[in-house]
Formats: structure tokens, sequence, C-alpha cells
């Protein structure tokens, strides 16, 4: 894996500004880099390795989706680390991921506490947690236009978009929008695996598609500006989104059904009509997401099997990457139940994996990708649009 350090990062890590111990519960944390043996392609040439760097060197890159926050090194302490709602942004790691803007789902009260009813208060204290961190330091930048990008770009920065993975947290309050939009959000999900007031997620038996006020909430993310995302929305509230939305949709984090019979992806055709409407797909790789039936076993093959697929269905313009990583035990957080994205709807027989090889978290992620692409033949026309430059293009129809 080829790394470069931004040229703004100056060393800082989370919260360093407070006292451990005594201004907040401190856990030991997984490193953020070479947590598992780094990932090293031998087929490619030194003379490729040279170009994928290049290539993200002088790139816009962007991620549709990760955690860019760093797990307790005890995966048992999780529940207790979430409950702090402080999350400890990889400030080490992602300043070598070579990545230019991240939409990052680091707010913990959306989807992990729907328990709890998804209070808006915890989501609030959670995404002001992070900002007030990002504030002490001055290599991430909050993320709100697309202006924010290039200037990242411009200034060896990385800057981060603050997202949830789905709207229930609104309630039944439209204005809840424009108040989280106020506060940074710029990417929402319709529903996750349950359903909400604005429809089904993609855990449901039945998926009855939007309700009036789902409807009601599409129009207002329209006007506001937020990006919608429909990645973990059933299929049915999927398709009748993306067909009532006047901007693009996007599924940030997927995969094809085709490649993966899981409930997890979308089928080929909704993603077709997401495309022809302007949206994009970002490729999912959280464990066990986008296994494919040519590598069953998950790593960087088996998602790029996905990527190679849906380039094949709707045009390399219309398809990029939001891993949905994080800096810590991600298969481990499954298997504790930490995610209701795993409760029923990854099938197929496959070979269980502690982490996903090439994909494993937010600082290697792009580096890899982009041997990936160079060693099968993408010029680099191609391999700028599916790293960063569709996102920005799609971004800038929505924002425009």
């Amino acid at each position: 894996m080829n790394l470069k350090s931004s040229m703004s990062y100056e060393g800082y890590t989370a919260y360093s500004y407070l006292r451990a111990g005594e201004d907040y519960q401190d856990f030991e944390r997984v490193a953020e880099i070479a947590r598992v043996p780094v990932y090293h392609d031998e087929s490619l040439s030194d003379l490729q390795r040279q170009r994928a760097k290049q290539l993200i060197d002088q790139s816009i890159v962007i991620s549709l989706h990760d955690h860019v926050q760093v797990s307790p090194a005890d995966i048992s302490q999780q529940p207790g680390y979430l409950r702090q709602g402080r999350g400890f942004t990889g400030y080490e790691g992602l300043a070598r991921s070579g990545m230019t803007a991240v939409f990052d789902n680091g707010v913990f009260s959306a989807p992990f506490s729907s328990a709890n009813g998804w209070r808006l208060d915890d989501t609030v204290h959670d995404l002001g947690m992070r900002l007030c961190d990002i504030d002490h330091q001055n290599f991430i930048i909050p993320g709100k236009t697309t202006e924010d990008i290039r200037r990242a770009h411009a200034n060896g920065q990385l800057a981060m978009f603050s997202g949830l993975e789905a709207a229930t947290v609104i309630g039944n309050e439209l204005d809840r929008l424009e108040v989280l939009f106020g506060l940074g959000v710029r990417m929402m999900g319709v529903a996750y695996s349950n359903s909400n007031q604005l429809g089904c997620g993609l855990g449901e038996r039945l998926d009855s598609g939007l309700t009036m006020f789902g409807e009601a909430a599409i129009r207002r993310m329209n006007r506001v500006g937020m990006v919608i995302d429909v990645s973990h929305s059933g299929d049915r509230t999927a398709l009748e989104t993306i067909n009532l939305s006047s901007a693009p949709v996007v599924m940030s984090h997927c995969g094809s059904r085709e490649v993966w019979p899981s409930a997890r992806m979308k089928p080929d055709a909704i993603i077709q009509e997401c495309a022809s409407r302007g949206g994009m797909i970002g490729i999912e790789a959280a464990p066990h997401s986008t296994p494919s039936t040519q590598h069953p076993r998950h790593c960087l093959d088996s998602a790029m099997d996905h990527f190679e697929h849906l380039v094949d269905v709707v045009g390399i313009d219309h398809v990029g990457f939001g891993p949905d990583t994080l800096f810590g035990d991600h298969a481990g957080f499954h298997r504790r139940g930490g995610s209701s994205s795993t409760s029923g709807q990854l099938q197929g027989d496959y070979p269980r994996v502690d982490y996903v090889d090439g994909l494993e978290n937010p600082g290697e992620n792009f580096w890899n990708i982009a041997g990936w692409l160079v060693s099968h033949g993408y010029s680099d026309d191609e391999i700028r649009k599916v790293i960063g430059g569709n996102v920005l293009t799609v971004l800038d129809a929505i924002w425009a």
C-alpha cells in the first residue's frame, strides 16, 4: 500500500485538548495503521504502483460512506464507548488515506440507538462533540459544499461531511430536516433496516413504499439540499424515492443483488433507475456485505466484482465507492450484534472473515482500489471518475 501524509496534518489526536480520565472516560483504542496485515498486491509492477500513487496524489478522492471513528481495542467495551457519545476521529489514519472528502456516518445515535427511539438530542450531542473536536485542529474541515472539497484538495486537507443512515430521528417533524442541515448534516438515508415515518427499511418482510409523510420529507430534503440515500431502504421505498425526488439520489454504500443474492444489495433494475435520473452507487465493503459468486470469501476482489458488473449495467459515470469501513474490528462488531444490517439480510453460503483484505479501514481503501483499477486496465480518466469525480458531479447537480 502506498501512503501519503496530508501536508496539513500536524499529528493531532482526538480530544487531545482535554485530559483523558478526567474530562472523559478513556478507552484503549485500536491502531489506526496496520491493525491487521497490510494488503499488498504482488501482481502490481513498480510502474503500476507509481501510476496508482500519482492518481491518488493528484485526484479528488471521495468516499460516499465511511465511519471514520476509532473503536476500542476490546470490542466488549463498544457499548460503553458508544453511550459516551464521544466519537474518536482517526486523524492519523485519515491523514494517510489519500482522500479529499469523506461522508462520515459517525453520529452514534443513528442508527445504533433505535431501541431508545432515535432521539434528536442524542444525535445533536454526538454531532456537536465531533465538530467541537474538529475545530481544535486544521487537517479536517467540516464539509458543506463542493467548494469545500475543492478547497481541501488545494490545501492538502480532508473535507468531512456529516451523514445519518436514516431519517428516523426527525420523527414526524419536517422542520427537523432544516435543523440537522443547519448543524452540518448533508446526507440522510430514508430508512435503515426497520420502517419509520417515511417508509420501509430493507429488513422488513413487506415494503409498502413511501408514506405520505415520506413524500413530503423527500420534497423538503430536495428544497433544503439534503443528499438522499436509499442504501438501507426497501426496494419499493427506494424506487419511489428515486422517482419522486427532483434531485439525483444516491446509494452511498451498496452493491448488486445479481452479483450476490442478499437483501442488503439492490436489484440492477433499481440501480439503473437511480442512474438514469442522475444518481449513482458507491460500492460497499463492510464484512460479508459484498461477497460474489466468483469470490465468496469477502475481499477487495469480491467488491470489485460488484464494481465491474455495475459499470457494465449503468456505465462508469454512475459508479463510485462508499466502503463503509471503520478503524476497528468491524466483523467483531457485527458478531456482537452491533448493527441490524446483518440481521437476516446477508444471505448466501460464504466463508466468514475477520476483516476484508484490501478494504479494511478508511486509511487504506483507495490506495488498494486505485492499484486494482490500474492492474485491470482502466484508463486514468476512468479511474479519476470512480475514485471521486463521479461523486463531485452528482453533488454539483444536487447543490446547484
